[in-house]
């Protein structure tokens, strides 16, 4: 069952991060539109596209630590024996759920620090800038626990692209 809400998690996020990445397109397309067609620079289309990257970017790490697309001692673990290799993929997960809860306590607090400012130019609070760093740091723990939990039951995690 946590399987099965961890995949339609990374699932939802890839979703929203490729509806991030048209809007992010859009919002560059119609500020190249406005300034050289127009001769009016909508400056609201720029704060956008950076606030869309990085909800983009930190779904997509997010995703990425689920299908075990991140950066890691690969190289490393295939020389390594079996029983060395599992404790060292435990611990590389252990380790993440730490990052990752970290990032969510201080984005979550970043983001709560800052919401009663507001983004000039998008009329916002400025927390939004900030909670993708939570959001990232709490599916980072969630989908770690999920490959512990995998391997200590002797399960692989599927990747969210199927």
């Amino acid at each position: 069952m946590y399987s099965w809400i961890c995949a339609r998690l990374a699932k939802l996020s890839l979703q929203i991060a490729c509806v991030g990445l048209v809007l992010i397109i859009s919002c560059v397309l119609y500020q190249v539109f406005g300034r050289y067609i127009l001769n009016d620079t909508p400056t609201w289309a720029e704060q956008l596209a950076l606030l869309l990257v990085s909800y983009v970017t930190m779904l997509g790490t997010a995703v990425g630590v689920r299908d075990a697309g991140h950066i890691g001692l690969e190289s490393f673990l295939v020389l390594a024996p079996d029983s060395v290799r599992t404790k060292m993929e435990l611990l590389i997960h252990i380790f993440m759920i730490i990052f990752g809860s970290c990032m969510a306590y201080y984005g979550i607090t970043l983001a709560i620090g800052q919401w009663d400012e507001l983004l000039p130019t998008l009329g916002i609070p400025d927390g939004f800038r900030y909670l993708p760093i939570g959001l990232c740091g709490i599916l980072m723990s969630l989908f770690s626990l999920e490959h512990i939990i995998a391997q200590l039951t002797n399960r692989e995690v599927e990747p969210a692209w199927h």
